[in-house]
């Protein structure tokens, strides 16, 4: 199974993905599964995530939406992206129990 199906088999249930920058500990941070790639929004209002920067290797844990059990470790890479208004909207609706308001936004794409 390629590492999309996975992801997006887990994804679709879980809002939230273990990623640790390179030198850096890991976070669980919030995400948004959207169009076969994972957005995080960090800044502002929005969680913290010391060394995510556009260009710098993670590595991305997603856990078993089922049984929480660790499920895959992922390679991936951040890039910096600028939402459309239709991202930015699905990125708001997403976080139901706060009003966003984020610094940046970056894609984690599988390396």
């Amino acid at each position: 199974m390629e590492i999309e199906q996975v992801l997006d088999a887990a994804l679709r249930k879980a809002a939230a993905v273990w990623v640790r920058p390179d030198g850096h500990d890991a976070r669980l941070v919030w995400a948004l599964w959207r169009d076969g790639v994972v957005l995080v929004a960090v800044g502002g209002s929005e969680q913290v995530v010391p060394g995510l920067a556009d260009g710098v290797a993670c590595t991305l844990t997603v856990r078993s939406p089922t049984t929480r059990s660790h499920l895959v470790d992922v390679p991936v890479t951040a890039r910096r992206v600028d939402p459309d208004d239709d991202t930015a909207g699905a990125l708001r609706a997403a976080r139901l129990n706060t009003t966003p308001a984020w610094d940046e936004v970056f894609r984690l794409e599988p390396a």
